[in-house]
């Protein structure tokens, strides 16, 4: 078989690393071309396009990138033409895997949509995008099987990948001294405390500097009581997150370790995304903040129809834990929440029992493994 994926971002990177795991394991003589990151180039294939390259959200960051996008928009569909695969694979990034799926569907190329765009979001126009121009779609949250089967959509659930990455994640066992000694640090005994800025440099630029006011805050108030640790997302250099700190020396950058970091952590900040699911499948408090451009934001508000943005808050159907939304997300409020998470024991134990609640929900393991299955499935089959 010849498999030919595109992932645009961060978390369909790691999701494309799990997918391919489960291909090669059905049929380790598969080839597989892709677009993604260093997770899927650590499975094998061969790389395309790096998706650091090309990852962009919002409508205005979007028109200051459109040459770039529908020049490697071009080169796929080429790419697609002269390779020949087995079945097209795509990965969440709807803006450009939808016209990808129009192609490959007319050139007679099998089309998988493997996490879908959230349509229940807003866009709810490309589930006729999705019935006219994919094979099958797959999905990995509980409350989607209801939203689509409902429009028509037959889709496969077998599960979230994240608990199986999880939990095959050797750092999320060890001890926190352990843990600490294998990043070269001491364990001087001071609770944690894990800040995720994001996978994209443009929710950086917008959350660390407002983190790094929130650590100093917190400083005031307690003195030395929490170790603060960085994680930093693969897509972005530690450098880069350096130019933010100003000095700030109560903060620890953390590379290539961004589960490790969650598990040990009493509480953590975390921007909205993938990483707020896989803090509340590993158990660790937190807060979500995210922020945008004003633009983008207002926009966002007029078409988006969720009053949460948490994919967490969405499988349980509560708010387990606060969002701090463009305004809202200050210091001082984000401080006030991560102290209140570490000392508020009644507040945080309600997190940690909601959260063991929806890890009931994502249903059983080797999800990856079950979808790659399904996938060879249907190509011999049809």
């Amino acid at each position: 078989m010849r498999y030919y994926i595109i992932a645009g971002e961060a978390s369909g990177d790691l999701h494309g690393a799990n997918l391919m795991h489960g291909l090669l394991a059905h049929d380790p003589s598969c080839e597989i071309r892709f677009w993604g990151g260093d997770r899927m180039a650590a499975q094998g294939g061969t790389l395309v396009r790096d998706y650091r390259d090309n990852a962009v959200m919002g409508i205005v960051e979007v028109l200051g990138r459109l040459g770039s996008i529908l020049r490697n928009l071009r080169f796929c569909k080429q790419d697609i033409l002269s390779w020949k695969p087995d079945a097209v694979i795509l990965i969440d990034y709807p803006g450009f895997n939808l016209k990808i799926a129009r192609f490959a569907h007319r050139h007679g190329f099998k089309v998988f949509y493997y996490i879908p765009p959230k349509v229940w979001a807003r866009g709810e126009r490309r589930i006729r995008l999705l019935k006219e121009y994919v094979d099958r779609t797959f999905i990995i949250f509980p409350f989607e099987v209801p939203y689509f089967k409902s429009r028509g959509l037959d889709v496969i659930y077998n599960g979230n990948p994240l608990t199986d990455n999880i939990d095959s994640t050797p750092s999320v066992h060890l001890s926190r001294s352990a843990f600490l000694s294998s990043h070269s640090l001491a364990d001087d005994g001071r609770e944690i405390i894990a800040l995720l800025a994001g996978s994209r440099k443009m929710e950086v630029d917008y959350l660390l500097p407002r983190l790094v006011k929130a650590v100093t805050i917190i400083t005031r108030k307690t003195g030395r009581r929490f170790r603060f640790l960085l994680a930093a997302a693969p897509s972005i250099s530690p450098e880069y997150y350096r130019k933010y700190l100003d000095g700030n020396t109560e903060i620890e950058i953390i590379c290539g370790d961004t589960y490790g970091v969650l598990s040990h952590a009493a509480a953590a900040a975390v921007s909205s995304g993938t990483a707020s699911l896989e803090a509340a499948i590993i158990g660790t408090p937190q807060v979500v903040c995210y922020g945008m451009n004003p633009v983008t934001y207002a926009i966002a508000r007029m078409v988006v129809r969720l009053d949460t943005i948490s994919l967490a808050n969405m499988i349980l159907g509560k708010h387990i834990f606060r969002e701090l939304l463009q305004g809202e997300c200050t210091p001082g409020n984000i401080a006030a929440e991560l102290l209140r998470m570490t000392d508020d024991r009644a507040y945080r134990g309600r997190m940690i029992s909601d959260y063991a609640e929806m890890r009931e929900k994502l249903g059983e393991k080797d999800s990856a493994t079950r979808t790659a299955a399904d996938m060879e499935r249907i190509i011999k089959e049809q």
